[in-house]
This record gives structure tokens, sequence and C-alpha cells, in this order.
């Protein structure tokens, strides 16, 4: 165990505890893949370029405006230089009382690591954050005084230290050493700009905040030239000149940031609602969204639009998608998203592909309303495929369609359970506006979904660019950035499918978010009984499906309400919807009842079927429509010659071919009841139907062809999976045994050993042990009688050497068997793959 100081952050992970160590394992899951062998392996992981980059993706606004301050700060850094750097000279009380939370979490994620009089930031952190001519600090701040003067000539050096009212001195070391004292001296400082010329105050307070970089001409105006002879400007490269940090330091009375923003920004303004009107709206609109999921199900049950050939859908069949559900185009895709990503649609996978209804489309359209919106909560939730893109271009400036690929947006789960999360911290009943939620997101996450930490500059700069960055200390990602679309979108979301209400998280909502997991990401099986809770929530506001209409005398039918699915299922096909709302009204004409006929209704079950399930007397002229439809239906009979029509009386099929508009059907008399045509069966069915009569199709038999309207499905077809952000985040028994491994590991890798001939030939810390098959077969024989532990060397049959202590238990027939401590378990070794052995200290193990 390291005692005093740690050197390395190797050294301080080792002091950790147990619990510490699983905060940063669950902080940072992708240190996990594959586990460290020892706690140096999890240091140099830690501190790799992608590692860090995500780490600091993950930061706060503040914790990351930390990060930047170290990053500008000596190193090591003091706290209390920190603290200065952050509160600036006058202090800041909500800064010095939020510092250490943003420490501690920095120290926690092992980006900062050091005591407190000696802060260091990891390397690869220092190289992301601090600023550089390509690369500037989101801290406007420039290089130092030292890292500016670099490669100046000491003459040069000597000139402007002189001009400064300092002594010469003898090297360029104690020449930049002197002037940085100066710039830091707030005493002195103030007294040389005391007298400089008004104009180059002025050019400092233009470069104050940043860019600290500026142009000049070859022969510089007079108040530049003040500037560049006291070293208040120093050339930077061609004709560029930069702002030393210890300078702009002193202009902004020692603040890193122009506006330090410890605490997250308040939900404000609310709006407090009574929590069961927001409850009723939410399930006012859980049960639209019922509706217009089966509505696009009902759309599609003799099969849907084709697949393209890059995958999804056309606009064109967006469009029309969107205008059988009455909707736009942007929220049909919300709904065909949702329907795809619940298992309900799919590709039918045959040659000329298409979408369809899938099998499990029939199961859920039997479901209790709750269970169906419970299955559609589950898949919304999780998902990554986010409708919200559909019609952008991708990077190849394709546009991306409906259904199609791409359309996966890793953080979208995670957003979208954070702005719900943001929305259940307030009362119930309480909304307050989205902007008021992206800002909080912005500011829990600013680096998050902005695509600032894709290479080298990005990392650093932020949400700016080498020549134009952030004037306002620490980057706000723009209001267009990915994040906070999502989070637009996720709100948006949430109330098309009744999570909220009026803006407010419902009490059904609040249920559907919450998890027990530690990691505060559910797995599968806990989202789906959430939202199973959740539905149990939202089922007695749910309206209770009624078994009866009220049939008019104008041939429409009223449903007051939600219709027993079965009669709504009759109905369509008996009548036409003619519009919806609280109350459904169905419209009967001659074209659904023929409809009904053709689905092998006679004409008494239609009418028994309406006198049973109508709270009014079936209407005379109704009555009148259904016999005179079922007189004609079937009176012309269609079959496959190409096409026939076949009738018993010769005088009507004598009218068909005397009529005009049978000419496109080319018909001709093949007997005295029979009509031959040259076009398609289903083409000659409607051309007959669109000239007024009412022919019904035939099978080879004879027989009348009953046609279904849910005849075509797909295959089984398995819902698209979430594509995660990263690794998964581990649970607490991982996380335990990750840390065991850990600690076995680095226990064989630092154990102290006995030598096994002379002291000389003991194995240095970390080596791996050499020994005789003699020596190894002898010592593990007395590990086995003393039953101590021992240190081995070991190389498994894919050639990974691994060292490992281990407590032997039985010796034979070549092979050891023992109790590993780096496993945690009992194994057995070949000897021939033991590449030696040694005893461990008495105080080792």
């Amino acid at each position: 165990m390291t005692t005093g100081t740690p050197r390395t952050l190797a050294e301080e992970l080792r002091t950790r505890t147990d619990s510490g160590l699983i905060g940063l394992l669950r902080a940072r899951p992708d240190l996990l893949n594959p586990v460290p062998g020892d706690v140096t392996q999890l240091a140099t992981r830690a501190g790799t370029r992608a590692s860090v980059v995500r780490a600091v993706e993950r930061l706060d606004r503040f914790a990351l405006q930390t990060a930047e301050a170290l990053a500008v700060a000596p190193d090591p850094c003091p706290y209390g230089t920190l603290g200065a750097l952050m509160g600036g000279d006058a202090g800041d009380p909500a800064v010095a009382a939020e510092l250490p939370r943003a420490v501690a979490e920095l120290r926690a994620q092992a980006l900062v690591w050091g005591p407190d009089e000696r802060l260091r930031l990891v390397r690869t952190a220092r190289e992301l954050l601090t600023p550089s001519a390509a690369h500037p600090s989101p801290t406007g701040l420039g290089p130092s005084v030292a890292e500016a003067t670099a490669g100046m000539s000491p003459g040069r050096l000597q000139e402007i230290i002189s001009t400064a009212g300092l002594p010469t001195t003898h090297d360029p070391v104690t020449a930049v050493a002197a002037l940085t004292a100066l710039f830091s001296d707030r005493a002195r400082m103030a007294a040389l700009l005391d007298t400089a010329p008004a104009e180059s105050v002025a050019v400092l307070d233009k470069l104050l905040w940043g860019p600290p970089y500026g142009g000049v001409t070859d022969r510089p105006a007079p108040h530049l030239q003040w500037l560049l002879d006291r070293g208040l400007l120093i050339p930077a490269g061609g004709r560029n000149v930069v702002l030393p940090r210890e300078a702009a330091l002193h202009l902004r009375a020692g603040r890193a940031h122009r506006t330090p923003e410890p605490l997250p920004p308040a939900l404000v303004p609310a709006t407090e609602r009574d929590p069961q009107l927001v409850d009723n709206a939410a399930a006012s609109q859980a049960f639209t969204a019922l509706a217009t999921v089966e509505e696009l199900l009902k759309e599609w049950d003799l099969g849907g639009p084709p697949v393209l050939r890059a995958g999804g859908m056309s606009v064109r069949d967006l469009k029309r998608t969107a205008a059988a559900l009455d909707t736009t185009e942007q929220l049909a895709a919300f709904w065909l998203e949702l329907s795809y990503g619940a298992g309900l649609i799919a590709p039918d996978g045959e040659a000329d592909e298409r979408f369809a209804a899938t099998p499990a489309a029939e199961e859920w359209l039997q479901l209790p309303d709750r269970e169906r919106w419970a299955v559609l909560a589950a898949a919304w939730l999780p998902a990554t495929r986010t409708p919200g893109v559909v019609g952008t271009a991708d990077a190849k400036g394709r546009a991306l369609a409906a259904l199609g690929p791409h359309l996966d947006r890793s953080p979208a789960p995670e957003v979208r359970r954070r702005a719900l999360t943001l929305l259940a911290d307030l009362p119930p009943g309480t909304s307050v506006p989205a902007t008021a939620v992206l800002t909080r997101l912005r500011w829990e996450r600013p680096l998050r979904g902005a695509g600032v930490v894709t290479g080298p500059a990005a990392a650093a700069v932020g949400e700016g660019s080498p020549s134009t960055p952030s004037l306002a200390g620490s980057p706000s990602a723009p209001a267009d950035d990915l994040r906070s679309r999502l989070a637009q979108w996720a709100l948006a979301e949430a109330e098309l499918l009744g999570v909220t209400g009026r803006g407010a998280l419902s009490t059904h909502g609040r249920a559907l978010i919450a998890t027990t997991s530690e990691a505060g990401v559910p797995t599968p099986a806990e989202t789906d009984t959430a939202a199973t809770h959740a539905a149990a929530l939202l089922a007695p506001l749910l309206p209770e499906p009624l078994d009866h209409v009220l049939l008019q005398a104008d041939l429409t039918a009223v449903a007051p309400g939600p219709l027993h699915r079965p009669l709504a299922e009759a109905l369509g096909v008996l009548a036409d919807i003619e519009s919806k709302g609280g109350a459904t009204v169905y419209r009967f004409t001659p074209a659904s009842v023929r409809r009904a006929l053709d689905a092998g209704r006679s004409a008494a079950e239609l009418r028994e079927f309406l006198s049973t399930h109508s709270r009014t007397p079936v209407p005379q002229p109704l009555a009148y429509l259904i016999d005179d439809v079922a007189r004609k239906h079937g009176q012309l009979r269609i079959g496959a010659a190409a096409a026939y029509v076949r009738c018993d009386d010769d005088a009507l099929l004598s009218e068909i071919l005397a009529d005009r508009r049978a000419a496109p059907l080319r018909l001709r008399r093949l007997a005295p009841t029979v009509l031959a045509a040259q076009t398609a069966p289903d083409e000659l069915l409607e051309g007959l139907r669109a000239m007024g009569y009412a022919p019904a199709a035939e099978s080879a038999a004879g027989d009348v062809l009953i046609a279904r309207a849910d005849s075509y499905r797909t295959a089984p077809r398995t819902a698209p999976t979430p594509v995660p952000d990263g690794p998964p985040s581990p649970d607490r028994t991982l996380l335990e045994a990750a840390v065991r491994a850990i600690r076995a590991g680095d226990l064989a890798a630092t154990a102290e050993r006995k030598p096994v001939h002379a002291p000389a030939q003991a194995p240095a810390p970390g080596a791996f042990p050499r020994t005789t098959s003699a020596e190894t077969l002898a010592t593990m024989q007395a590990a086995v009688l003393t039953n101590s532990a021992v240190w081995i060397g070991y190389v498994n049959a894919d050639g990974a050497a691994s060292q490992r202590v281990i407590a032997p238990v039985r010796v034979e027939g070549g092979f050891v068997t023992a109790y590993d401590h780096t496993s945690d378990e009992v194994r057995t070794y070949p000897l021939h793959r033991i590449t030696g052995v040694a005893e461990l200290a008495d105080d080792s193990v």
C-alpha cells in the first residue's frame, strides 16, 4: 500500500476504497472492457485519449469550467490557486461553495488526482483543454509568458523587461520569470497600465476574453508598439500577436471564465395545474395514440407501401400515410417509427418487398387498452431510432427516409429519460417551458451531443473555431445541437404518447421512468415492469369501450365513445368513417354495404347486427339500402378466363355489352349467360362496379370468394434493437467482481516476494518469475503443506501471459489445484504452463 503523497494516478487509485473504484467504473464503464488486470492497467486506460474525451463529454458546465481552469493553472495547482481562478480576486460565494463538489467529481472520475495542495489534471485532459494557437481554450486565455516567448532572442527579452521597468538579467530564464512576476503582481501591473495610452488599453480590452490573438502590420501603430515593447503583446508567428495569459488574468481580476456557472439553471417559469387535469389530458392523448396506431395498422391491412432499394419508404408514401392518418408528415414518421419499434410493422421480406403489419400486431390489437399503451411506452422509452431526423440529409447529402437505415441516435434514450426526470423533480401537475428544460440539459452536458469532441481541435475549443472561439468563457452548445433537438423531440413525443399532459408529467408518466437501478439506466425487464405499472395507473382514466351505436335516419351511425374492438371492426367493414373525435360518425353507402356482403355477411345478418348493437331502431332508409344492394349483389360472377362474367340473366349481359363504358374491358359473349374478358379478374371486378353493377368474385368451383380485410401479414419479425451509446452500464455484481479482480491482480503485481536462490535473483516488482520445473514443483508442494499463497507466472492456451496469486490445495498428475485470488475462484493449472513461482513475503497476503 502506497503511503504519503501519491506520485502517479495509479498510486492514488491504490489508496481508494472499493466503493471509490466502483464509483469510477460506474461513471466510466468503458474502463471495464476488458477488466483491467491491475490498478496500473486501470490508470493507464483511464488516461487514454478516447476514454478521457468520453469522460470530459459527461461533465456538467461547472465541472468542465473547473477542468478548463486547471488546464491554464500551474501544474500542480494548489486548491487556493484554483479557487482564485474560478472566483477572481473579489471571490464568489457560490463558486466557493460549489468548487469542492466539482473537484470531487473530477477526482472521482480520475480526471484529477493528488491532494488539495497539489492538484493535477491528467495529462491527456490537459492536452485537450490547454490553449494553443491552433486550439484556443474555451476560457479565451492564451499561452503563458514562458510559452509565448519560447524561441525569442535573449536580446529581445532583455529589451522587453528593460522597457517594462525591470532590471536586466543574465539569461532568458530569469528574464521570463521576472516578466511573469510583473504580470502576476496586481499592484505593479496596475501601475504599468496606468502609463498606457488609451488606445493600447482599448486593444487589450478587445483581446481580454478571447480570442487572445490579433494581427499587426510590419510597422505597428505607436499604441501597438507600446504593448509590444513591454511584452503585453508577444509575436506569435507571421504578423500575429498574442496576449499572454498572466496579463489577461490581471485584466480579468484573476478570473479564468467571464461567467462561472456553479449552479444549474432553475426550471422557471413554472405553471401549476391540478394533477388530476394533467392526468386526464395525458390519458386522452394516450387513447388518441392507441387509435392512431390502430388506424395505421388498419390502413396497412392488405399490405403497406413498397420498401425502397436503400431501405425505408418513399416521400410520396409518407405523404399518403400522413393523409390517411390526418396528420403531418413529421408526426406520421413518429407513429410509423413507434409502431416499427414496438414490432407491429416490418418489411415482409419478399422479392418485391413492402411493409406490412406483423403477427405481433394481431396480438396487440386484442389486448386491453392499458396493455396496448404499455407496449408502446416500453418501446418508446429506450428507442434510439429518431423520427425527428426523417427528411434531413445524411453525411452523403441523401434524405433520410422513414423506417429506413441511419435513423439511430445513440444519446436519445439518455436525453429522453433525463428530460422526463427533470419534469418528475417538479411538484405534481407543474409544467415549465421547453426552453427551461433545454437550458438545464445544456448545463448538465455542455459538450455532449454538440459534436465538439471529435478531434484534437474540437476537444479543446468547445463550440467555436480557432478563429472565432467563444467570448463568454465556457461554451454553450448551440440551440440546434443534437442533444437539444433530441430533448425537444422527446418532450413533443411524450405529449403525443400521453406520458405528459399539458406539458406536465402525469402520474403514470412518473411510474414509467421510475427505476431501481443504481446506474439510473434500467434493464429491458425493468422497463417492461415500469410500463406495466404505469399502464395500471392509466387504466382508470381511459374511457370504457361501448357496445352500442346510435343509428340515424340520414344513413349514419354515431358511436358516442370508443367501441369494443369486435364491434368497431364489424362496423368499419359495413360503414365508412366520416369523422372522428369524442364521437365517431359512420356513414353507410352502397359501396360499404357491398364490402360487408363481400366479407360473407348476408342481408339478414347485417340487419340483425345493426338491431342488436343500436340503441335506436334501424331506420327504414338503411334497411332499404341493405336490401337493395343485397338483391343485386352476386348476380354477376367474375372468374379467370383471362376473366369471365357469368349471369343467369342474359338480358343483363346484353346491357353490359351495349354499354360504351365497357369498351376498355374488351368483353365478348361466349354463351347466352357468359361473357369473356381480356382483363384480369380484379380489374374486371372494379370496372363493372365503376359502371354501377354489383358483381361478386367466384372461385374455380363457382363459389363466391369472401374477402378478408386482414389477409396479409409478414412472417414473425423481431423489433429493432436500440443502438447503445457506448458500453452498457454495469450492475453492482459486475462492478464488485471487477474490483476484486483488479485488487487481486494488483496484489500479484506489487506483492513483495521471497528470493528463489539469492537476494540478487529475486524478481523485480511487475516482472514474471522464472524457475525450473523442479523448483516450481517443489515450491508448490511446500505451499500445499504450509497452506500459504505463492506468486506465479502463467501462460494460457492462447499464449496470453499473466501473473497471479494462488493458494495451492493439491498437486498431482502434472496439475496444481489452487484458490486463485485474482479471479476469486478455485482453478486447476497445468504445471508446464507455469513460467515460475515465488513465495510471498509473510505480510503480503
